[in-house]
Order: structure tokens, then C-alpha cells, then sequence
């Protein structure tokens, strides 16, 4: 892949390159293999050998188990910017995908080689401790991401994932375009299908929301952060 300063500030995006030395940057850039999938095609399965972990450019991937009655759980819906697949590097050859990977929508994606990865970090003791400081605050995402999975109810999982949507600076009428497949949302949310489609029913009786297909207009950005008790934006 050709060197540009579009490549490197797109990558800067992501938690893992937000920190890193222009000179390291360039050196992934330079390896780095553009990937094109269309919806339903597979990045990776699990048990595959993690030779290389990802960063989305456009679309929407998900990852997912298989539980042995062959039911789908999705694990995370990864988003342009972010970075996925990365921890495994860390477990020496022997490491293999825990999940498998789809592309919901066509995407595009930079993939580089883990070995590369690490090679940089063998050099530089500032590239280690600049990636445990990103990893330690995309733990403490996690965190709270689990607390939102296993201590909250299905409207606040449901309502925090709106207001996900929304850009911070948009304080009123925002059109939330849900791209995502209602079906695979549920499984991210642990809810059930219908259970989601009662909810917003429930919000939009309330006044809160108008959902026409898959175009939901948020009627009171306020009033939904008062559901998961958030406070006001400034």
C-alpha cells in the first residue's frame, strides 16, 4: 500500500495508532493489505490461526460465536475506525480466533501482519507503553459495556445503543439510520427480537421516538437520557 498522510490520519482514529511514532506508522502502513468483503462474506472463523488483526474503513462487521445448537451470539458490531482482533497477537503462535468475523454490509478494511506489529514493539519501549495505555481505556469500555449487558435492563441497553448512534454535538431531531439488521442489534443488546421491537413501540407511544422502518427519529435527545440517567449535554 502506498504511503499517504490520508492513510495515517484515518489509522489515528483507532485506539491502538492513536499514540504511535509517525516512523511506526509509516512502517504499517507500507505492509499493510486492503481487504473488500461484501455482506455475508466471512473475514475469519474461530480456531483459525490469528495471523493478522483488522482496521475497518467502511461498513459494518460482526463477530459472533455459534452456540452447539448452532444459534448465532453476537459478540460486538465493529464500526468504521475501530480496530479489532488485535489481542490475540499477544498469545505467541499458538494463537487462534475466538469468534468469527462477517461483514453485515460491504466493507473495507486494512489487515496487517501481527508479526510486524510486534516487531515494532520489540524496538520501542514508547510504542509499549502507548499500547498499554490505549488497551487500558478500551478495557475500561469493556467494563462498562459488560455492566450495561448483565446489570441493566433490556430499555436501557436498548436506549444507550440510540444514543450511541447519535453524534454528541446533535441536541435535537437527530435521524438515527439503523443499518444494522434488527435481528442482529437483539443478539449484540442479549434481547430478544420481539422484545425489541416492544420497546420501541413503548418509546415511541411515549413520544420519545418516531420509527418509520429502519429510520428512527430521536423526538427528545433529553428525555432518553433521562432513561439511562445520564445527564444533560452541554
Amino acid at each position: 500500500m502506498n504511503r499517504s498522510p490520508e492513510a495515517a490520519r484515518e489509522l489515528r482514529r483507532a485506539y491502538l495508532f492513536a499514540d504511535m511514532a509517525d516512523e511506526h506508522m509509516n512502517t504499517l502502513i507500507q505492509g499493510a493489505h486492503d481487504i473488500h468483503l461484501n455482506p455475508g462474506d466471512a473475514l475469519f472463523r474461530q480456531g483459525q490461526p490469528a495471523e493478522r488483526f483488522f482496521f475497518l474503513r467502511d461498513g459494518l462487521i460482526k463477530l459472533f460465536r455459534l452456540s452447539p445448537e448452532g444459534d448465532e451470539k453476537v459478540i460486538e458490531l465493529m464500526r468504521p475506525g475501530e480496530t479489532f482482533a488485535e489481542a490475540v497477537m499477544f498469545m505467541g503462535t499458538q494463537g487462534r480466533y475466538p469468534v468469527n468475523a462477517e461483514a453485515v454490509s460491504e466493507a473495507r478494511l486494512y489487515a496487517f501482519e501481527q508479526k510486524t506489529f510486534l516487531g515494532l514493539l520489540r524496538e520501542s519501549s514508547d510504542a509499549c507503553f502507548g499500547l498499554l495505555g490505549s488497551m487500558s481505556r478500551r478495557l475500561h469500555m469493556l467494563v462498562n459495556q459488560i455492566e450495561s449487558l448483565t446489570l441493566q435492563n433490556a430499555t436501557y441497553r436498548l436506549v444507550a445503543y440510540l444514543l450511541e448512534q447519535i453524534p454528541r454535538d446533535v441536541k435535537t431531531s437527530p435521524e438515527v439510520q439503523l443499518t444494522t439488521p434488527k435481528g442482529v442489534i437483539a443478539s449484540r443488546l442479549a434481547i430478544q427480537p420481539e422484545t425489541l421491537s416492544r420497546i420501541l413501540a413503548k418509546l415511541r407511544q411515549g413520544g420519545l421516538i418516531d420509527v418509520h422502518g429502519n429510520h428512527i427519529t430521536v423526538r427528545d435527545v433529553q428525555a432518553l437520557r433521562n432513561l439511562v440517567h445520564l445527564p444533560p449535554q452541554d
